[in-house]
């Protein structure tokens, strides 16, 4: 099939990972703006957006109910949702109402995690297609394109006011793009005539790779920026590059992974790609120029990009097709409480014991998927 048939068949949820990618990536880069403009230090403002997981996971609890009752303008309306949430940040300088806009910010990304996640499944399964690389590089490419816009927006003196809700407003029109007259999802609600597939363990074990996946992947693109200006010494404008390297590596890998999952035992890519991360994560953690920084962040996403998009492709082919939408949906939520609450446990170690520290805990994080890759494996046969 060509590159561009599966550019049309994704378009939906590619567009709604694109409009996430956009959003946290702003929120990566304009990330020690906001800590200055709350005059908070790491712990502190990691216990501040400890509240967006909470969020988040509330939501994502209720995205199935809201998912079958919308039909298929459920993922338009949480993409435009998170786009207007993340205007809201930039504008909360007090450490009281910061939380509370990260919690719209949590809800409305849970949310359109677990719809466009279980979207692309539907699409995969229906159409006897791989596109779970391809719409998480979607989500890369975005974040990049997020980072790399809000450093020279910081660079050109604009406060995070300004740049999050001139990015935002330009991730809304980028969400304008799921629409799409075919997008209902089915089977997100458990049937009542006791049709329903049973989910088993698969769900639950690639969930915790995603969980640990994601715990790293996030955690570094957030506090990057951070590592490279205050450990490092960097500008805002090396500051940026460091989400931006991790993204964009991780999005030209997820391309070539696009192919290599045909081909490549999906078992084995994820035990290499936990490794590659891991040896990734210390290099960013020893290093004493931005440049070598860019280094580990750049070997980092090369092993970590092919980590969340298999496990997810692997829950949604190995499940039962009645099943399918809701054990994506598990794993969705349980992947997510790593992308959540990675950000602010990693503050809470760089509080603790320095950022350099904090990315060594990440790479013993990572060494956790060489156990579960094998027993998802296993799963599979009972």
């Amino acid at each position: 099939m060509s590159s561009l048939s599966l550019l049309v068949a994704s378009r939906a949820p590619l567009a709604a990972f694109a409009t996430m990618g956009v959003l946290w990536g702003t929120f990566a880069a304009v990330f020690p703006d906001l800590k200055a403009m709350l005059q908070v230090g790491e712990a502190q403002l990691g216990q501040l957006i400890l509240f967006t997981p909470i969020a988040a996971v509330l939501a994502m609890l209720l995205a199935p109910v809201f998912g079958a009752m919308a039909g298929r303008a459920a993922l338009p309306v949480a993409a435009l949702a998170m786009a207007g949430a993340f205007a809201l940040p930039g504008q909360a300088a007090s450490v009281w109402l910061f939380p509370l806009a990260m919690m719209a910010c949590g809800a409305a990304t849970g949310l359109t995690d677990v719809l466009m996640n279980a979207r692309v499944a539907q699409i995969e399964n229906q159409r006897g297609l791989h596109l779970m690389n391809l719409c998480h590089a979607a989500y890369s490419f975005g974040y990049a394109g997020g980072a790399l816009g809000t450093g020279a927006l910081r660079g050109a003196g604009w406060g995070p006011d300004w740049v999050m809700g001139t990015m935002a407003a330009g991730a809304a029109v980028l969400a304008l793009l799921t629409l799409d007259a075919a997008g209902r999802i089915e089977g997100l609600r458990k049937p009542k005539d006791g049709t329903a597939g049973r989910l088993g363990l698969v769900p639950v074990i690639g969930g915790g790779i995603v969980l640990i996946a994601f715990l790293t992947e996030n955690a570094a693109e957030n506090w990057s920026a951070l590592h490279i200006e205050k450990t490092l010494g960097g500008s805002p404008e090396q500051g940026a590059m460091g989400p931006a390297a991790l993204a964009l590596t991780m999005a030209f890998a997820r391309l070539a992974g696009q192919g290599l999952i045909t081909r490549v035992n999906p078992f084995r890519l994820l035990v290499a790609g936990a490794l590659v991360s891991a040896l990734g994560a210390l290099g960013a953690a020893l290093a004493a120029t931005p440049v070598q920084a860019y280094a580990g962040f750049i070997i980092m996403g090369i092993g970590s990009s092919v980590i969340a998009p298999t496990a997810f492709s692997l829950v949604g082919r190995l499940s039962a097709p009645e099943a399918r939408a809701r054990a994506v949906a598990r794993a969705t939520l349980l992947g997510y409480f790593g992308y959540f609450f990675g950000p602010p446990l990693l503050g809470l170690i760089a509080g603790a014991f320095g950022l350099r520290f904090a990315f060594v805990f990440a790479a013993a994080m990572l060494m956790v998927v060489l156990a579960l890759a094998p027993a998802m494996a296993r799963a599979r046969r009972q």
